[in-house]
């Protein structure tokens, strides 16, 4: 568990299931993430993913959570071969948490553990081009823009490019 004030990152709870749905189905959260998050967001899809994540021998996916509410998840996923030391970070709010600088405070977390504890020497994140949000949660926390990935992703049929953003352990 990783805690700041009210914000906790914290392992996936059985409880957690209706929360995460809830938030989950509604197409401005998903609209910016990959297809592996899914949508509509069903209960089943809930269970497999608690499921996953509670399969996972080193956790890297974590429950956000707010003033005890479940609002969203923050993830790592590790790369590896020549690529180990650099983990791609992923992160969600519920729509009713936006605005609020919730999830700049959890990757600013989530990094600040990363860099302590775990093995990696870079996090990077893609986020599509349009989400400007997103970027600004990165460049928050001290992420550096290094390239757009031109014509790199394809959601709901349309191609559009992503920006590549990356922060090294100081």
């Amino acid at each position: 568990m990783i805690t700041n004030g009210d914000l906790i990152l914290r392992l996936y709870q059985r409880d957690d299931r209706e929360a995460l749905t809830r938030l989950a189905d509604n197409f401005n959260v998903s609209r910016y993430l990959t297809d592996r998050f899914p949508n509509p967001y069903s209960l089943a899809d809930a269970d497999c993913w608690l499921a996953r994540v509670g399969a996972e021998d080193a956790p890297h996916n974590l429950a956000i959570e707010w003033r005890g509410q479940f609002i969203g998840g923050i993830g790592l996923m590790p790369l590896d071969d020549v690529y180990r030391r650099t983990a791609e970070i992923g992160y969600w709010l519920g729509e009713p948490y936006w605005g609020r600088g919730l999830a700049a405070k959890a990757v600013g977390m989530m990094v600040g553990y990363t860099f302590a504890r775990l093995q990696f020497i870079r996090i990077q994140a893609l986020v599509f081009a349009e989400n400007k949000n997103s970027a600004r949660v990165l460049e928050k926390n001290d992420f550096v823009f290094e390239a757009t990935l031109r014509q790199h992703i394809t959601k709901h049929g349309r191609t559009q490019d992503a920006m590549l953003y990356a922060r090294i352990c100081d």
